[in-house]
């Protein structure tokens, strides 16, 4: 039984009632070939990290300060699904990202012992409300609101270190309706993942659970309802969405 006060205009009162919660789920990502899972924390994204797309936006890399944004866990979407076209955009951007899943506790360390820290790969969308991001842009706040989208944080299957080792280099594409929209090279990545991960873990206690999205290559734009969403890259795996009418 759970004591309860509520207030209303200059009157309170107090009780006893019951209040049910529901307890949230934990957000579970598969492992390639096994039965297992990987239980996610948090969602990080690096912008800027392929020089191509920094330039497609108007921007230059900075390999010595890269920098970062979070989406919260209600963005998560597994490959395969079908979400609905976002409300309060007329221009919502597919990015194609490798992802790397962390799987040791690290807390400012360097390249090399951030690299021992890595669990596995993964293919992910960053799915992105462009207008409103280029709209927060122009007026200097806070992205939030065109990053941070429900059902937008698309991932694959994680892909371990065992199996499929440290991917440096290896075709990265996306294609939209059979239609080839990016296609770069995970050896044009600006900061390696072992690098990222050094450079937040100054920052953070990063652990288990962590995953970071390493940016896109160019060629990033708009799909409508309807699309179908299809990605690859070499070595790590495949990816799809589709958005629904």
């Amino acid at each position: 039984m759970t004591k309860w006060i509520y207030a209303f205009g200059d009157g309170a009162a107090e009780g006893n009632a019951e209040m049910n919660f529901v307890d949230p789920q934990p957000v579970l990502v598969p492992i390639q070939n096994t039965e297992a899972t990987y239980p996610v924390n948090r969602l990080f994204f690096v912008g800027r990290n392929y020089e191509d797309h920094a330039k497609e936006m108007g921007s230059e890399t900075n390999k010595e300060f890269p920098f970062f944004f979070t989406k919260s866990l209600s963005a998560y979407v597994p490959s395969g699904s079908t979400i609905p076209y976002p409300p309060g955009t007329k221009n919502f951007h597919h990015e194609m990202e490798l992802v790397v899943a962390i799987g040791k506790p690290v807390f400012e360390v360097l390249t090399e012992a951030a690299k021992e820290s890595i669990f596995g790969y993964a293919c992910g969308l960053d799915m992105t409300r462009r207008d409103l991001q280029t709209e927060a842009k122009s007026k200097g706040l806070p992205w939030d609101i065109a990053k941070d989208v429900e059902k937008s944080a698309v991932l694959s299957a994680i892909g371990t270190v065992e199996a499929i080792g440290h991917p440096t280099s290896g075709l990265i594409e996306l294609s939209v309706n059979g239609e080839i929209r990016q296609s770069g090279d995970l050896k044009e990545l600006v900061n390696s993942p072992a690098e990222l991960i050094a450079y937040l873990s100054n920052f953070y206690h990063l652990g288990p659970g962590d995953l970071i999205y390493t940016g896109t290559p160019s060629g990033v734009g708009p799909v409508l309802p309807g699309d179908q969403i299809e990605g690859h890259i070499q070595g790590v795996g495949t990816i799809s969405l589709g958005i629904s009418d």
